[in-house]
């Protein structure tokens, strides 16, 4: 139990990527007072983790009924980061999202979708709590693993504040770019990935 805990933890921390979330939560409030920086990190960690326990507990049955494979939404997310990187790189997302429109919560977009929760994360939990695979207790471990991993992200969004001190409005413009500049490189990875995924299914072994 204890090798499939840590085994959960290494996985969920690597989709999550706290620490670049942090970097992009950084670049993104860096004209958001204090408070507004808290509710915006507590409001994301707290859609993230409805979102991924959704996943756990009806992702699968979802996406069987439904018939939807999971290579799909790793497509899907690589186009969407892919465009969110962009933006970045070309300098208008922080001011965009500093000043939301009414009805636009960057708590929602783009911290908790696509940052925190990616189409890797959604396919992590529930590949990690697989019906078939593992009881019912099993899954509520892996579901408070990936709330503990959730936990640290949240603390380190709150840390945030020190480093926009250290490195003010300029250094955080250019985290802007270079965190756009490693999201679209990501993005293109997520994609090249699922075709590579589609390949192996489709040319038969010799």
């Amino acid at each position: 139990m204890l090798n499939k805990i840590i085994h959960d933890a290494l996985m969920i921390w690597v989709t999550i990527e706290p620490i670049g979330t942090v970097v992009l939560f950084a670049a993104l409030t860096s004209r958001l007072s204090p408070t507004e920086r808290r509710k915006t990190a507590t409001m994301a960690i707290a859609y993230s983790a409805i979102i991924l326990l959704g996943a756990i507990l009806v992702g699968q049955i979802i996406l069987t009924a439904m018939h939807i494979q999971l290579i799909s939404l790793q497509i899907a997310g690589g186009i969407i980061l892919f465009l969110f990187g962009l933006q970045m790189i070309f300098g208008r997302m922080v001011t965009a999202f500093s000043q939301p429109e009414a009805g636009h919560d960057i708590a929602v977009f783009p911290l908790a979708i696509p940052s925190i929760v990616g189409p890797e994360s959604i396919m992590v939990v529930i590949l990690l709590t697989d019906n078939y695979l593992h009881s019912v207790a099993t899954q509520a471990i892996t579901a408070g693993v990936m709330l503990g991993v959730l936990a640290v992200t949240y603390v380190l969004m709150l840390l945030a504040e020190h480093l926009l001190r250290i490195i003010g409005k300029n250094g955080a413009a250019i985290l802007e770019r270079i965190m756009g500049i490693i999201l679209a490189t990501l993005s293109v990875d997520l994609i090249i990935d699922a075709f590579a995924g589609i390949l192996q299914w489709t040319i038969p072994k010799p």
